[in-house]
């Protein structure tokens, strides 16, 4: 087994979510996944506290994302505008890796309780992370935590649709993350 080869986190983020499919999240261990991505055990450790983290890897590179989108919006962008503008700027970063393993890792969560509440957690930090970003641009309080609240659900249904799309559909992950975001918008209209 090789020390360092290149990709290992991503390696161990594949492996975990195959082995979750195959044997469920209760009955995958560390050594299963370290195995599996051809490291150690000690390498898994390097990147992971423990094997909940591997389905919320990148959640810190995201947060940023959407946080510094949201600060380069135009200064005269609305709220929803400068969260699309942290949507299209996450989106960027999401790969054909990212839509491939999307419906399985929704798969691996719903199988397990312990994975649903790391997921919970995983949406209270992204809306924390651009509320925050939204703050910083002088967004009253109840509106940047609407915002930041919306953008979450927009990101969710967006990556959703475009993990279950066709496969032979090139367009990325923004245009679904900015019409769910249009969608809720105009749901909120709606509600009087």
């Amino acid at each position: 087994m090789a020390r360092w080869q290149p990709g290992a986190p991503q390696r161990l983020v594949v492996a975990a979510v195959d082995l979750f499919t195959e044997q469920g999240y209760d009955a995958t261990t560390v050594t299963q996944i370290a195995e599996r991505a051809g490291v150690t055990k000690s390498t898994f450790f390097r990147y992971f506290s423990d094997k909940r983290e591997l389905l919320v890897a990148g959640q810190e590179t995201l947060s940023r994302l959407l946080a510094d989108g949201i600060a380069e919006a135009p200064a005269d962008a609305s709220p929803l505008q400068a969260v699309a503008a942290g949507l299209e700027r996450a989106s960027g970063a999401m790969g054909p890796a990212n839509r491939e393993l999307g419906p399985r890792i929704k798969a691996a969560v719903a199988a397990s309780t312990e994975l649903q509440e790391r997921d919970t957690l995983k949406s209270v930090g992204l809306a924390a992370a651009m509320t925050a970003a939204l703050l910083a641009r002088g967004v009253p309080d109840p509106t940047a935590h609407l915002a930041g609240e919306l953008g979450v659900l927009a990101f969710k249904r967006g990556y959703a649709q475009w993990s279950e799309s066709a496969r032979d559909d090139a367009e990325g992950l923004a245009p679904y993350a900015l019409a769910a975001l249009e969608d809720l918008r105009a749901a909120t209209a709606s509600l009087g």
